[in-house]
C-alpha cells in the first residue's frame, strides 16, 4: 500500500497547513466543502500555492447540478485562468448534460487549463454509462477519476470501485473518495486496489460558540477542519500495510 497516495480536501488556511502537516501528497484545494466544495477564492489559492505538494482547485460555481449555463462557463473558464496564474498545479471539474459528460464544455475548460493537470470529480458518480465515461475521461486527458463506486460512500461502493480500477487499465487513475477515514482505509484499499484516495479527514471544531450556529452563520459540517493527526495517522497506515 506504500504506492497509494492520499489527496486531501480543504477549504481553509488552517486546514490547508494540517494536511501538509500530516504528510498528504496533494491537496484538492476548495470553498465551501458543507456543499460538495465551490471554487477556492483567490487569496487562498495564492497562498495554497506556495505548498511543498501539488495544489488542484475545484472548478464549481455554484451548489446543485452540473448542467452549466453558457454564462457558468465562462465564469468557470476566468477562474481557470486566473488559479493557473496564482500557480496551482490542476484543476478538479466536471460537466453533465443528458447522464453523459459535457464533452464540450470540458473540452472548452481543459483547453483553459492548458499545461494544468485535470481530475474529473464526483458527477462521474450522476451519469448513466460509468464504463463509457471512463473512455470519455481517457481520451479527453483527464489524469484521474474521484469516485465513490456510485454510492453514498466508498466502502458501500468498493465493489464498483473495483470493477472500474480494471477496467481503466491504467489508463487513468480511479481515486476512491466519500466516507474515507483511518477506521476503513486500509478495506477500502484492499477490496478495490486503487492507488489514490480523497478524502477531508476531519474533525468539528470545538472553539466556535454556539451563536454561530444558532444565529445561522454555519452548520455543524461547516464547522469541520483537516486534522493534522488523522492525515498521519491514514499516511501510517497505508504506509505500513
Amino acid at each position: 500500500m506504500s504506492s497509494v497516495r492520499v489527496e486531501v480536501c480543504v477549504d481553509t488556511v488552517q486546514s490547508l497547513e494540517a494536511a501538509i502537516a500530516g504528510g498528504a501528497n496533494r491537496i484538492e484545494l476548495c470553498s465551501a466543502l458543507a456543499l460538495g466544495g465551490l471554487t477556492p477564492s483567490m487569496a487562498l489559492a495564492q497562498e495554497a500555492a506556495r505548498a511543498p505538494v501539488p495544489v488542484y482547485a475545484m472548478i464549481r460555481p455554484r451548489a446543485g447540478d452540473f448542467i452549466y449555463s453558457a454564462g457558468d462557463v465562462d465564469i468557470m473558464a476566468n477562474e481557470i485562468a486566473l488559479l493557473k496564474e496564482a500557480g496551482l498545479a490542476g484543476i478538479v471539474i466536471g460537466a453533465s448534460r443528458d447522464g453523459d459528460l459535457d464533452a464540450p464544455i470540458l473540452k472548452r475548460l481543459l483547453a483553459a487549463a492548458g499545461d494544468m493537470g485535470a481530475t474529473l470529480h464526483r458527477v462521474f458518480d450522476l451519469l448513466d454509462n460509468p464504463l463509457k465515461t471512463i473512455d470519455v475521461a481517457v481520451d479527453l486527458g483527464f489524469e484521474r477519476i474521484l469516485t465513490s463506486g456510485g454510492s453514498v460512500n466508498a466502502l458501500e461502493g468498493s465493489h464498483r470501485l473495483r470493477e472500474f480500477v480494471a477496467y481503466a487499465g491504467g489508463r487513468i487513475s480511479i481515486m476512491a473518495g466519500g466516507g474515507i477515514n483511518a477506521r476503513n482505509v486500509t478495506e477500502i484499499i484492499a477490496r478495490t486496489r486503487v492507488h489514490e484516495i480523497h478524502g477531508s479527514f476531519s474533525t468539528v471544531s470545538r472553539h466556535y460558540a454556539h451563536d454561530v450556529q444558532a444565529l445561522g452563520f454555519a452548520t455543524t459540517r461547516s464547522l469541520s477542519t483537516t486534522d493534522a493527526g488523522t492525515v498521519r495517522n491514514v499516511c501510517n497506515l497505508i504506509n505500513n500495510d
